[in-house]
């Protein structure tokens, strides 16, 4: 397993996430167990949840099935532990968003079902528009004067906001965020424009999630009439997407590798990433992942690769104007 370390911070972070959103929903909890076992023989150090992941009205229940984990493997201080706050989990005005008082409420859930006095790594699920960075700060630097949390992060920012928050956080001599994490893909480039540029500036480590598009660039074509791939939703993406995907497996097939693992080595290659979200619901899964460390991509093959999936040109403004 690579490492490397997360943003500007001294934390060595595995170059691959394990994501824990299908433990509960998808994946049962002997199952979890056994991938976060394999997860942490393998290497992988930072898992990822957030309070509200466990699916329709079982909000929190992944937390504590990583919780029970925790406390059955005695790996607590292996484990770069981050959840996320942001989504509804009370039902009551404040119990969702970051305010001083939801993320009060919000951290001390996430701490029990956690069963940890700590999280290593606290991330804003989503930009909140109506709470003032003076207030969010407070709130995070209460928390990490108090030692419930060491570092903070973002999620779905733009890059506006990585920026407002890091000189907020710099106005108050907090250290701000350290991470970012972002859907990107092959098939969703956006945050090359800014997000990437504005990370990189304020010494952001990014976190891809949805590296894989949802499985589109795991073999959908091939697998086009089986599994979740069968859903109607995901058959329309798959038509539209049709040409691009059987190009993009076959350059697979010529480098001998499975799609979704090139694609996870293609995140490796970025500049300014940490490592992608794998969300593994089975085994197979895990392991398939761990493979695209072995992946080494050429310069032709990553050509290719952008010409298959073009990006938006780069960053902004160069990407639209002179």
């Amino acid at each position: 397993m690579d490492h490397t370390n997360l943003g500007r911070t001294g934390l060595t972070v595995s170059r691959l996430v394990l994501g824990t959103m299908n433990f509960g929903p998808e994946t049962t909890e002997p199952d979890s167990f056994a991938i976060m076992d394999a997860a942490v023989e393998a290497g992988i150090n930072i898992f990822d949840t957030a309070n509200r992941y466990g699916g329709p009205g079982h909000e929190g229940r992944t937390e504590e099935i990583v919780g029970r984990w925790l406390a059955r493997s005695g790996r607590r201080d292996e484990i770069v532990l981050a959840t996320k706050v942001y989504g509804q989990i009370a039902d009551h005005p404040n119990g969702k968003g970051v305010s001083a008082k939801a993320i009060r409420t919000a951290v001390e859930g996430s701490l029990r079902r956690l069963g940890t006095d700590h999280i290593d790594l606290y991330q804003m699920h989503h930009i909140d528009r109506s709470v003032p960075w003076e207030e969010l700060w407070q709130a995070m630097d209460q928390l990490v004067d108090a030692g419930k949390v060491l570092y903070v992060g973002s999620s779905n920012f733009a890059g506006w906001h990585i920026a407002q928050a890091c000189e907020a956080a710099t106005r108050r001599h907090s250290l701000g965020l350290v991470s970012e994490q972002s859907k990107y893909s092959l098939l969703t480039r956006d945050i090359e424009l800014e997000v990437l540029p504005a990370a990189q500036a304020y010494g952001v480590g990014v976190i891809p999630w949805s590296p894989l598009e949802g499985g589109l660039l795991a073999g959908a074509v091939a697998k086009a009439k089986s599994g979740r791939r069968a859903r109607p939703g995901v058959q329309e993406r798959v038509t539209k997407l049709g040409p691009q995907l059987t190009q993009w497996e076959k350059l697979c097939d010529e480098l001998g590798h499975h799609p979704g693992n090139v694609a996870l080595a293609w995140h490796l290659t970025r500049p300014g990433v940490t490592g992608p979200i794998i969300g593994p619901r089975t085994m197979e899964q895990l392991e398939g992942a761990v493979g695209a460390l072995r992946i080494r991509l050429t310069k032709d093959v990553l050509a290719r690769i952008d010409e298959i999936f073009p990006g938006p040109g780069g960053p902004a403004p160069e990407a639209y104007a002179w």
